[in-house]
């Protein structure tokens, strides 16, 4: 598989502080690349690195296979990002805002370009409106649009959802789906909110203090245990007692209301929603609740 980027051993010192510790990850052509981690895990310092605004006190880092020092200009047209919180002009429009933005990169932005990217973000029917009418999360999506104005490869979010409410949540996470499947561009998303990113990415590395906990598929590291998994049935006494009397290995760890909460092997998911059902327990939601969050506080050993 083609490796976008590349990084090996990378070291960040500032005086007496080690942001980044020997960090390595891989990330390859569709990924979306969960870049998980506490506050102050050394996550923005390496985007820093990765987009050349700083260099690395030792370490190499390879981005469309080519050396970042070596190779700059011609690696960064092909990236767009956005670092923390995007800054607009409030008093002009979404429009005039990504012709000016796009200009002072270096482009000479179309009108079909812009409102193309205005209506991939969504933003089409606003584009002649103030910037400083818009909500955070249209902000973050016209920062997005304006990351995707010169069509770049690969995309690197910087906590993208910082501060938006449920909503502003989910419109930025199907915008990152609809990035990568319809428009098969690479996408290197940095955050706290391991949740969000559980449900988007398809690769992870978790690091704590600048070094790396875990890399690997979110799907195989999820599941390397047993999930828990809340059951919504019609009679949760009875459930509970089929379930003790069976020959699955699932254990009920509490019952409240209509809702049982078991502790369960991936293996044993459907079979289990099958026996229910033979035996009279109708079915209504069958959740795994065993999240990037559990694990997460697991490996770092930040769990209460």
């Amino acid at each position: 598989m083609e490796k976008i980027i590349e990084i090996q051993n990378l070291v960040k010192q500032f005086k007496n502080l080690t942001a980044v510790n020997g960090l390595n990850l891989n990330v390859y052509k569709g990924d979306v690349f969960g870049f998980l981690g506490p506050n102050g895990a050394g996550k923005s310092t390496t985007i820093r690195m990765l987009l050349s605004l700083i260099m690395p006190t030792k370490g190499d880092i390879k981005l469309f296979g080519l050396d970042i020092k070596q190779n700059r200009n011609e690696v960064l047209r092909k990236i767009g990002a956005i670092v923390e919180k995007p800054d607009f002009y409030g008093y002009l429009s979404a429009y005039n805002n990504l012709e000016i933005l796009g200009k002072l990169t270096g482009m000479q932005p179309t009108k079909t370009q812009i409102m193309d990217m205005l209506a991939l973000t969504g933003l089409e029917k606003r584009y002649n409106s103030k910037v400083k009418t818009f909500s955070h999360g249209m902000k973050q999506r016209l920062g997005i649009a304006q990351a995707l104005l010169h069509n770049p490869e690969l995309i690197i979010l910087d906590e993208p959802t910082t501060g938006l409410d449920p909503q502003g949540m989910k419109e930025i996470r199907d915008l990152i789906t609809h990035l990568s499947k319809d428009k098969k561009i690479t996408i290197f998303l940095s955050s706290h909110i391991l949740y969000e990113v559980e449900l988007v990415a398809n690769r992870m590395i978790i690091i704590n203090k600048g070094s790396t906990v875990v890399e690997g598929m979110v799907e195989d590291l999820l599941n390397s245990s047993h999930l828990q998994v809340t059951i919504e049935v019609n009679d949760a006494d009875k459930a509970k007692s089929v379930l003790e009397n069976s020959s699955f290995k699932a254990v009920v760890e509490s019952v409240a209301f209509n809702r049982l909460v078991l502790s369960v092997s991936k293996e044993e998911l459907a079979p289990l929603n099958k026996y229910l059902n033979d035996n009279g327990i109708a079915v209504s939601s069958f959740v795994p609740t065993r999240s990037l969050e559990e694990y997460f506080l697991k490996l770092t050993d930040k769990a209460a």
